[in-house]
């Protein structure tokens, strides 16, 4: 079954995007959610409308997204955490903080944009982090994770 997606879902598409699904994922779970419609022919045709009237908007915010990666991939993060004496961090540092980080330098990034490598980072040393700015446009930056 075809259906439009009315936002973004995980591992399966963005907001307007025409994927193909399975019947029962599509009406027992994506439609009565609202995370998607049917994607019957007058649908699309609205659907294709609305995009050509939204391509100018979403070249502006493109470029406004490349401008800030631009400016985000010299950015060097420290992130102080409590530590044992082996180097191993009382919990864990995730998105939150370098959501926080982030803003203290004057980034103002959601912290569901940004994804590590790792599932945990429990111990202290230097990762890297892919924070999505766009559909289109990620920018990789490092950050260090030093005991307080």
């Amino acid at each position: 079954m075809e259906i439009i997606l009315k936002q973004d879902v995980a591992n399966l598409g963005q907001k307007d995007d025409i994927v193909k699904v399975k019947d029962g994922y599509a009406r027992n779970y994506l439609i009565p959610q609202g995370f998607a419609i049917s994607a019957t022919e007058s649908a699309k045709k609205v659907l294709a409308e609305n995009t050509k009237q939204r391509a100018h908007k979403e070249a502006k915010v493109k470029a406004e997204a490349q401008s800030l990666s631009e400016k985000m991939k010299d950015v060097k993060l420290k992130i102080g955490a409590k530590t044992s004496t082996t180097g191993k961090i009382f919990g864990s540092v995730n998105t939150i903080q370098l959501s926080e980080a982030l803003k203290e330098k004057g980034f103002d990034v959601d912290r569901k944009n940004i994804y590590f490598n790792e599932e945990h980072i429990k111990e202290v040393g230097s990762y890297k982090a892919k924070v999505k700015l766009h559909r289109e446009v990620s920018v990789e930056i490092e950050f260090e994770i030093v005991a307080e």
